[in-house]
């Protein structure tokens, strides 16, 4: 079952937010993710500029995109032909990348562009493509609870309406993708009903535990990649963590759609 919760209006400081990209063909699909993205941004309202946390750009250490002019990356394979004609053409912002240099330490890559974890939710999102975007990779070889830390560090951003947008998976396990399936396996279920109950608490230190305490972790991500953009989003939210689910559900058997926003002090 997939629901999707009533538009409410989200106070300042801009929350940030973690979403469930999906598979690419997401952006081409009638589906209930797609239709919950292409009316998140209208939900969110317009932000200053988006930092996007990409389960698709991992590096040892941190780094951020410095990018004037970000290039649109098509980082799949064999998929229908109308997804590498699409562009996201929104601009880069260069000086946002520097002030995230200056709070967390990140690298500031000058010709990385946004891969489709960024591309994909932000093209249904913000269509007309005109907010400033730099993206920030995470780190497989680190923690969740480096990557609350990150996201601790960029929380003063969220006073200048900077929408710090992680994208991933709250479930995605490939292994067991079934096109098409709506219903989910009961390990996958298991783990999104376990975050969701992590999330809602502002629990940060279950969440940072979350491949020992949940007993479906492995199951539900075999690699952490697509994990990690959302502990960056929760700490974001900085002290106090309110959380809003957004979205629920599952899209081909083992691709968890869970988004939410979070809300705290700065």
């Amino acid at each position: 079952m997939t629901t999707t919760q009533p538009a409410t209006a989200l106070p300042s400081p801009f929350p940030s937010v973690f979403v469930s990209h999906g598979a690419p063909t997401l952006i081409i699909e009638d589906s209930p993710g797609r239709h919950f993205l292409a009316g998140l941004g209208r939900r969110l309202g317009r932000p200053s500029a988006v930092i996007a946390v990409s389960a698709h750009w991992t590096t040892q250490a941190p780094a951020i995109s410095g990018a004037a002019r970000p290039d649109t990356i098509h980082d799949f394979y064999g998929f229908p032909r109308a997804l590498y004609t699409m562009r996201y053409a929104a601009p880069g912002a260069p000086a946002l990348a520097e002030r995230v240099q200056a709070l967390t330490g990140a690298a500031v890559d000058p010709s990385q562009g946004l891969d489709h974890g960024a591309w994909v939710p932000l093209m249904l999102m913000y269509p007309e493509a005109d907010i400033p975007v730099a993206q920030l990779s995470v780190q497989p070889g680190a923690t969740a609870a480096d990557h609350i830390a990150l996201g601790r560090a960029l929380a003063p951003l969220r006073k200048e309406g900077v929408l710090i947008l992680g994208s991933g998976g709250a479930v995605h396990n490939l292994g067991d993708f079934r096109f098409g399936e709506r219903n989910a396996a009961g390990w996958a279920e298991e783990f999104a009903d376990w975050l969701d109950g992590v999330l809602t608490a502002g629990d940060a230190a279950s969440l940072a535990g979350w491949k020992t305490l949940c007993p479906q972790a492995k199951a539900a991500h075999p690699t952490d990649e697509h994990f990690l953009p959302l502990p960056v989003a929760f700490g974001a939210a900085g002290n106090a963590v309110r959380t809003e689910r957004l979205h629920t559900g599952f899209e081909h058997g083992s691709i968890g759609m869970q988004a939410y926003a979070f809300h705290g002090a700065v």
